[in-house]
């Protein structure tokens, strides 16, 4: 008989050890074998848990501690269990054990709930193997179809759609769900704020939006020792004048404000050849869309006048986008009043990452709730989360639920 988890700590070194690298990572990603063999195992924790279990058609596997009544809602609480190239043990993995113990726990002291309460564990959010995120949520929330993959392939050349058929999914038609009443994922912050201002809790407010830019810039190559200064066509010279003009404005808007150039490509490249042209990227995220879009036209115009200032050509491209998205308050003022009464440190807050929780707040009412990371740490064989940490954030999953599917 399989062995199952009986702590949460247990239970994080349990599901890393399917995809772990030497390095202390894990690797796990979409369909791969680890990922099928880590869906496989939680799937029989589950039933062990006493969970109904099921997987949809596209590999998101869930676990129903159901109510008698047939006409009831769902509150849906879980995260995904894929990882980027050697990632950490935390991202994901904790809110699916979470979502796991949860409702072992609840099961045991109170029986049946009065609205179906339910675990998944999505086959994918990062992106790491297929150039698109949050596969698994995007589906259920209809944001997604099988005509988005029709034409993705990995780094490999295998196709979206040969990846999924092999592991035995994508072969039936894909039913959308539309009992789901509530959505809650439990999650590591993968950032520093929790730590710094010592809080045990990060009850978000909103998923900030993003988006993010391919700045081309053009001019004219020439030899570095017989072209006059003034007779230049230097893209370089231009762009580094746009970078610094972007973190200059910054201090015109408040501190969710984030923004980065992330990547710069120069051409030719050669010590004494004048740069003809750059290309750089620009990401910029809040949580207020306005802000948003008022920061990044801002900068666009900016950009358009350096261009002219030193006879330059410039193209600005937006290649991505998400739309900011709030969690609902009333959820957070619940967990607000659990936080109190139970004497447990709070900190209101913005996510910076994305999320499941971003999908499903255009559907249904949502959250999600954070956890410490020790020295903001994520996406890294070094992210950790204490057990003291993770265990606080597991008492005010169980609180939740408790209040949300049995206080009737």
């Amino acid at each position: 008989m399989a062995q199952f988890p009986t702590n949460l700590k247990e239970a994080i070194e349990w599901l890393a050890s399917f995809g772990e690298e030497p390095d202390g990572g894990v690797t796990r990603t979409l369909y791969s074998q680890p990922w099928k063999e880590a869906q496989q195992a939680l799937k029989g924790w589950m039933e062990e848990a006493g969970l109904l279990t099921n997987y949809d058609s596209i590999g998101n596997l869930f676990g129903r501690l159901a109510t008698p009544n047939p006409n009831a809602p769902t509150i849906l609480i879980g995260s995904h269990v894929d990882t980027v190239k050697s990632g950490g043990k935390y991202d994901g993995a904790y809110g699916i054990i979470a979502g796991i113990m949860a409702l072992d726990y609840l099961k045991k002291k109170y029986g049946q709930p009065a609205i179906n309460l339910e675990v998944v564990s999505f086959c994918e959010e990062e992106g790491s193997r297929f150039p698109l995120a949050c596969w698994g949520s995007g589906m259920m929330t209809g944001v997604y179809s099988f005509k988005d993959i029709s034409e993705i392939k990995d780094s490999e050349g295998i196709s979206f759609e040969t990846a999924m058929m092999a592991g035995g999914f994508g072969l039936s038609e894909f039913r959308v769900r539309n009992d789901i009443k509530t959505f809650i994922e439990l999650h590591i912050e993968q950032g520093p704020t929790l730590e710094k201002v010592e809080k045990s809790v990060g009850i978000v407010k909103a998923i900030v939006g993003q988006k993010r830019f391919r700045i081309t810039v053009t001019g004219e190559s020439n030899h570095v020792g017989t072209t006059s200064m003034k007779w230049r066509r230097d893209a370089l010279h231009g762009a580094v004048n746009m970078i610094h003009d972007l973190y200059e404005s910054m201090k015109e808007y408040d501190e969710d404000l984030v923004t980065s150039v992330g990547q710069l490509f120069v051409e030719p490249n050669i010590p004494n050849v004048i740069p003809n042209q750059v290309q750089f990227t620009v990401d910029a995220r809040h949580p207020s869309e306005m802000v948003l879009r008022s920061f990044c036209q801002q900068f666009s115009n900016a950009y358009q006048n350096i261009a002219k200032k030193h006879s330059l050509d410039i193209k600005v491209e937006k290649w991505h986008e998400v739309q900011p998205a709030q969690m609902d308050s009333e959820l957070n003022e619940i967990i607000q009043t659990i936080c109190t009464r139970r004497t447990i440190s709070s900190h209101w807050m913005n996510s910076g990452a994305g999320h499941d929780a971003q999908l499903f707040s255009r559907v249904c009412p949502t959250t999600i709730l954070f956890v410490p990371s020790h020295g903001g740490i994520s996406h890294s064989p070094l992210e950790f989360t204490s057990a003291k940490d993770l265990e606080i954030g597991l008492e005010v999953l169980i609180q939740l639920l408790h209040q949300l599917a049995y206080n009737r």
